[in-house]
């Protein structure tokens, strides 16, 4: 008797326990954005999650999961608001259907985005990049790191905002090259 079919089965389950983990918060937020009632996001979610699961063995190895899990929930959403039709707080299918599009547009948008900043924050040097992640760190004031850095608040201001123009200009350029690519 071989331990192979196991094996398969649970690398088959980390995979996926990966990719809903990975995904789960953006999948949540889209569902939000059709659903606005926490409870019901939570309820929603959690069927997506299974379904996903159940499915897991139809989702293509190499594909974007997320873009597959905005369908499902997409589907899940519309069995929801089947089942809550008479409640006068749910949104018409058609509306639905607007939003989540609209929803992964955007997404995709933001997506690219966020790896254009991310290769520029790589580029720039460590001692720039440090400032920028302290600066930007929850909390930090601004008086305190000028005081640490031995300057003035004003000056440290001019220096971020330099850095930012380079970011937004790295940025630009990146999603310029992505569009033209």
């Amino acid at each position: 008797m071989s331990d192979k079919p196991a094996a398969e089965d649970r690398e088959s389950a980390e995979d996926f326990v990966r990719l809903l983990t990975k995904n789960e918060r953006r999948v949540r937020a889209f569902i939000y954005g059709l659903v606005p009632n926490p409870e019901s996001v939570d309820e929603i979610m959690q069927e997506v999650s299974v379904v996903l699961w159940k499915k897991f063995d139809q989702y293509e190895k190499g594909t974007e999961f997320l873009r597959w899990a905005y369908v499902v929930a997409r589907y899940e959403v519309l069995m929801f608001r089947r089942k809550k039709a008479r409640d006068r707080h749910v949104f018409d299918e058609n509306l639905l259907e607007i939003l989540a599009n609209e929803y992964v547009e955007v997404e995709e948008e933001l997506s690219r985005e966020r790896r254009a900043l991310d290769t520029c924050m790589a580029e720039l040097g460590e001692t720039e990049r440090k400032l920028l992640l302290t600066a930007y760190a929850q909390g930090q004031k601004i008086n305190q790191l000028a005081e640490d850095r031995g300057t003035t608040p004003m000056s440290l201001y001019k220096k971020l905002n330099r850095l930012r123009k380079k970011l937004l200009g790295c940025i630009e350029g990146k999603m310029k090259a992505t569009a033209s690519a």
